[in-house]
């Protein structure tokens, strides 16, 4: 995917920089420094695809040779601390071919750099990880003085100033986002520089990669070199690995959501470790890290779940939580919708079709065909790998065509769409190439189509709500396919299992794909979790292949994958690994054995997207990246028929022939290997698996019935060390969980509490005995005994931090009554304490006043010392002293035993969602009819107060997400006519024409 990222920096001699020796390093160039009288030669460095000095119009030519700008502005700056340059460094979207890079990247310098006045020195590379990736990126040298002219000379003038601005860099990072993403659209790639941090603050965090070990050392020993000779590259490297971790941990310090937005984009739920591990990766030293940390930690954005069933704290945020709500609404609403009807006579036309192409639905195939085709605009069919799904959706696709309906397919991946249309006839394509359409205005949905979502499991949460929404608003049907055990959602969520758990669906169990009953019910297993039955099934069969190491096992494979390969010349077949790595060592292998039998043409040498390789022909290819032009998708296969230096020829698996020139489409590699993830949705022959550790359960169910005749596995022993080893590993469950998956799972600790709600073992016990005992108070024992002080009630004015008299020490020999008495002594002095601090602050402010920073922080002392004595205490007394004044005069006197059994209602409302619904639906229809009575009876002022009341109700309930999702399925009861769409909050206020004015409460 496109990766944002753009750094600043300044290259100065304060650090021991050369403009001149960084010219040159960024350019593989040798240049002369004639201050330091030395040269600089990095004309051995690789990967510089493109180097040019961009002038502005005014400039003088002979600063286009890049030693001569440098050398002079080295010589125009005296100071030995100088700025001499400022850098902009890039990332290029690695879907770009490199023409279309470079042209991106000068249109870039050219609008924001040049055309400002600037000279550019321009330097892209094209840069390899080590697992092959493309990591293009520019280096961007900028001089930092205006151009003056001083007759007929022209020379560096004043810095300028604004170019230094805070606010010019984040607007250069905004530029590059926008044009990038624009540039993307141009040529109709499905592909987008994410950058929604940048809309939020203007400035987002900084990618951080792995420094290296030498720069590692020199972080950890303090070394420097400051030599021109690469000036200190590694350290350089190590210094801006921490200027960057300095930099983020910054932004998180100002605004925590950012953290958020970051830990959340691949699940939905983590625990405090992850927090402290994302935590670590982006700050600098151990105070800034608790810095962070804290600031984390306490933001009021951050979710409480409850306990996981390993026993973890897990957490999530408040935009996870409003995203599955918008999802699960979305889905309610299509799911009582009955639009889209399909009539018998239809269905069974539809089927009869299909008899005729020798096509028969299995029970379960025609019941599920029965389900997609009712009315209702949402349906969900469940169905285990090689179930015949698409077969029956083909079906469905005569059936809703003959009732009028348009029928359009998409899939997370291009190749699961390219599979889905060969299967199914449904015209298919990428999510991400519908929804830019959208944002376009292009190819809305409309209430006479059906949107079929295949491999839907592998659809994130935030991706699948934006499709649902955007259906249910247009009225369009959809249809999710999937299969929730296989290869999970990349980004964060289990949307697909949580929408199937909620609403149900049809389930095809009945495996059709492969040929021999044991391996059918093989897959079945694999299916259903019992993946040691299915390793038993194969290795009965002699299809699992034990080596004495993993370069054996690849040994084996390769040799067993050549036999079949001659024997049966005419079957498809895949090898399928885990990691990339071990598919290019295979991929080298199977031609090794290619180039031995004399089955390969002549080699070319190529620079393709993952690097140098040799094709010829013959050679079994994958295609990288969609291409609508050519009918390629991201996982397509076929075998080269020609290939020169420049162009390449390619018969593809469907039976198309693609020709295409190099210098425009270099996106393939290798296809006789793939990892596990590319093969989801593929169906060949046969398949040759080699394990290693990184597999999981959903890896290996896919991975092991991809095939139709056979599939052997293969493994190493100092990966293994045994069978059972294996099936262990090869049986780890990791699906991804839903935020509210936390509310069935406890609705004890359910999962919108706000952070800041502990829910010890002894209050969760105390609440789960609120059926059939009554609930006892978690204040049990703050009525004060004989001895306990009653302060006698002091008049208006006293001051606030007055605390209530400390009780006698403990004995020398505390025993476990005591511990207790001394408890719920404390207790009571937190609560006293606290209710004169509410009181003080209420008095100021019924005559008008406004509270004392003494008053504000005796509250926040008072506040602290009842959360030490009892977590969440004060927040319970509080929201009673809102609904009932009167109460904090009490407390404040000592006379605690009705605010107790307030306290008491306070911690059932919190801790049982339900109550607190009944609590607002109640409380609301009252205030809504004392509105209308008032207003009929000409008492505008007590109207007015009301619907004051009725705002902070509106206002509080957009603080508890949990409250407005149960809520969500009463809005009758609210008095919600009709929906526009909002946040159950603004559809309240929208319906009673509420003004969410400001309201009176403690607020500080």
């Amino acid at each position: 995917m496109a990766i944002y990222h753009l750094h600043v920096k300044v290259i100065g001699r304060k650090s021991g920089s050369s403009a001149v020796a960084s010219a040159a390093y960024r350019s593989a160039s040798r240049l002369r420094d004639e201050r330091l009288e030395r040269s600089h030669d990095f004309s051995a460095k690789r990967g510089v695809l493109h180097s040019e000095v961009m002038l502005p119009a005014n400039a003088p030519e002979v600063w286009r040779d890049r030693e001569r700008l440098w050398n002079d502005v080295e010589t125009f700056e005296i100071r030995k601390d100088a700025q001499l340059a400022r850098e902009v460094e890039f990332s290029l979207p690695r879907e770009l071919s490199q023409a279309q890079g470079i042209a991106l990247a000068r249109d870039f310098v050219q609008a924001e750099f040049v055309d400002q006045g600037m000279i550019a020195d321009l330097n892209v590379h094209w840069d390899f990880s080590e697992d092959g990736m493309p990591k293009p990126h520019a280096h961007v040298m900028l001089t930092m003085r205006r151009l003056d002219v001083d007759g007929d000379e022209i020379g560096f003038g004043p810095k300028v100033r604004d170019w230094n601005r805070t606010d010019m860099v984040e607007h250069w990072r905004e530029r590059w986002a926008e044009l990038a993403n624009q540039r993307l659209a141009e040529l109709d790639i499905d592909a987008r520089v994410d950058h929604r941090s940048l809309e939020a603050q203007g400035i987002g965090l900084e990618p951080q990669s792995q420094i290296g070990a030498p720069a590692k050392r020199i972080e950890e020993e303090g070394i420097k070199d400051p030599g021109i000779e690469g000036e200190g590259l590694e350290a350089d490297r190590a210094e801006l690995h921490r200027e960057i971790a300095r930099g983020n941990g910054e932004r998180i310090l100002a605004n925590p959501t950012l953290a958020f937005d970051a830990i959340t984009h691949q699940q939905s739920t983590f625990t405090r470790r992850d927090m402290a591990m994302f935590v670590h990766r982006h700050s600098d030293g151990l105070e800034q890290f608790n810095a962070v940390m804290g600031a984390v930690s306490s933001a009021p954005d951050l979710i409480e779940l409850g306990r996981d069933g390993r026993g973890e704290d897990r957490f999530t945020t408040r935009a996870m939580i409003e995203t599955e709500q918008r999802l699960h609404r979305a889905a309610e609403r299509m799911v009582e919708r009955e639009r889209h009807a399909v009539n018998d006579r239809e269905r069974e036309k539809a089927l009869a079709a299909a008899a005729e192409r020798g096509l028969v639905l299995s029970g379960e195939q025609a019941d599920a065909l029965a389900h997609v085709t009712d009315s209702r605009d949402l349906s969900i069919v469940v169905g285990h790998a090689g179930t015949g799904k698409s077969a029956m959706l083909g079906v469905a696709r005569q059936a809703w065509a003959a009732a009028g309906y348009e029928v359009r397919g998409v899939a997370l991946s291009g190749i699961a769409a390219e599979n889905l249309e060969s299967g199914s006839g449904i015209v298919s394509r990428t999510i991400a190439s519908l929804e830019h359409g959208w944002q376009q205005d292009r190819d809305l949905l409309t209430s006479g189509d059906v949107l079929v979502i295949d491999e839907a499991g592998m659809v994130g949460t935030r991706q699948l709500e934006r499709v649902l929404s955007h259906a249910a608003e247009a009225g369009a049907k959809v249809v999710l396919v999937g299969d929730p055990q296989q290869l999970q959602a990349i980004e964060a969520g289990a949307a697909f299992r949580s929408l199937h758990d909620r609403h149900g669906g049809a389930e095809i169990g009945e495996v059709r794909r492969q040929q021999d009953d044991w391996q059918r019910e093989a897959t079945r297993d694999l299916a259903t979790g019992r993946t040691g039955d299915a390793i038993g099934a194969y290795d009965s069969h002699g299809r699992v292949h034990a080596a004495a190491t993993r370069e054996q096992a690849r040994e084996d494979l390769i040799e067993h994958w050549d036999r079949d390969r001659q024997a049966s010349p005419n079957h498809s077949r895949i090898i399928l690994t885990h990691t990339n790595d071990e598919v290019r060592a295979l991929n080298e292998a199977a031609r090794e054995r290619m180039r031995d039998a004399g089955d390969l043409g002549d080699d070319v040498r190529l620079t393709v997207e993952r690097g140098e390789r040799s094709f010829a022909s013959g050679d079994r290819v994958m295609f990288l990246q969609n291409e609508r032009n050519l009918g390629v998708k991201n996982g397509t296969l076929g075998t080269i028929l020609e290939v020169s230096a420049q162009s390449m020829t390619v018969h593809t698996d469907d039976g198309r022939s693609v020709d295409f020139d190099l210098k425009d489409y270099n996106r393939i590699d290798h296809g006789y290997a793939a990892t596990i993830h590319k093969a989801q949705g593929m169906t060949v022959d046969r398949t040759h698996v080699l394990a290693t550790p990184g597999l999981d359960a959903h890896a290996s169910y896919v991975a092991l019935s991809r095939h139709r005749d056979g599939m052997d596995l293969y493994y190493g022993r100092d990966d293994f060390s045994d069978q059972d080893r294996l099936v262990r590993t090869l049986s780890r469950d990791r699906a991804k969980d839903m935020a509210s998956d936390y509310e069935r799972a406890d609705p004890v600790q359910s999962y919108a509490e706000q952070r800041g709600i502990s829910f010890r073992e002894r209050v969760v016990e105390i609440v789960r005995k609120i059926v059939p005992e009554k609930v006892r108070s978690l204040f049990d024992g703050l009525r004060p005994s004989a001895e306990a002080p009653r302060p006698e009630r002091e008049g208006a004015g006293r001051e606030a931090g007055r605390e209530a008299p400390h009780e006698p020490a403990a004995p020398a020999r505390e025993t476990a009554e005591d511990r207790e008495v001394a408890m719920r002594q404390a207790r009571t002095r937190a609560l006293v304490r606290h209710a004169r601090a509410v009181d003080a602050i209420f008095e100021t402010q019924e005559i008008g006043g406004k509270a004392s920073p003494a008053q504000t922080r005796e509250l926040n002392k008072a506040r602290n010392a009842f959360e030490e004595v009892r977590p969440y205490g004060w927040r319970d007394a509080e929201a009673a002293y809102v609904k009932n004044p009167e109460l904090v005069r009490e407390a404040a006197g000592g006379q605690i035993n009705r605010t107790v059994r307030a306290l008491q209602l306070e911690t059932e409302l919190r801790t049982d969602p339900r109550r607190r619904a009944d609590r607002f639906v109640e409380r609301w229809r009252k205030l809504d009819l004392a509105s209308a009575r008032q207003y009929r009876e000409g008492d505008i002022s007590g109207y007015k107060t009301t619907r004051v009341a009725m705002g902070d109700m509106v206002k509080r309930l957009e603080r508890d997400p949990q409250l407005e999702s149960i809520l969500a399925n009463r809005k009758a009861e609210l008095g919600i006519a009709f929906e526009s769409g909002r946040r159950l909050g603004l559809e309240l206020a929208f319906n009673h024409g509420i003004d969410l004015g400001r309201g009176r409460g403690i607020g500080l």
